[in-house]
């Protein structure tokens, strides 16, 4: 496999450490007052999702791993794992429920998602940046609370619930950041 020299370290780096893929999540260059030069990184394990902190010295090198980026679409839930639909492929391949819950909770089946291969088994998802969905419930806003920055908290089509405006009523269509649950506005076109 292909070496990655420490001076090639940036966020979004795929490599592998004790036999398992990596993502770093984050990279600063330090460069003391005497000595080497060194690489303080963040690395996410893209098996268990942990993290690692490791500094490299600045002639360290690591293995790239092997990895594929696909596009897919959310299929549907059996009960114990995400089913998704290959684009390339049109293979149907699953991803235990535990390992991409949190991304899963405002995508809705049909949607395009990013999908992330090692040795030719799915191992994570990477969802849009942004999702539309319809507020299926939320309380009325009390009269008089017009006061910025004031949310409420709205359930959307898929369970999630999220913080909205107060003026969001039920039926409105939000846009949301699909990675952080932000509320990001009112969808008004269709």
């Amino acid at each position: 496999m292909p070496q990655i020299n420490a001076g090639d370290f940036r966020k979004g780096v795929k490599v592998i450490i004790e036999g398992s893929p990596y993502e770093m999540v984050d990279c600063k260059f330090v460069k003391p007052g005497k000595g080497q030069a060194l690489y303080k990184t963040k690395l996410r394990n893209l098996l268990t999702a942990s993290l690692l902190d490791i500094t490299y010295r600045s002639g360290d090198s690591l293995e790239a791993a092997d990895v594929r980026n696909a596009d897919g679409m959310y299929s549907y839930f059996d009960g114990s794992a995400y089913v998704f639909m290959d684009n390339e492929s049109f293979e149907q391949v699953t991803l235990a429920a535990d390992v991409c819950k949190d991304q899963m909770q405002f995508i809705k089946e049909g949607e395009p998602i990013g999908l992330l291969y090692w040795n030719d088994q799915l191992i994570s998802i990477s969802p849009p940046k942004h999702v539309i969905l319809e507020v299926t419930y939320t309380v009325p806003a009390a009269k008089g609370n017009t006061a910025t920055n004031v949310t409420k908290p709205a359930t959307v089509e898929t369970g999630a619930e999220v913080g909205v405006p107060a003026f969001i009523t039920e039926g409105d269509r939000i846009r949301i950041n699909a990675e952080t649950g932000e509320y990001l506005g009112r969808e008004t076109g269709e």
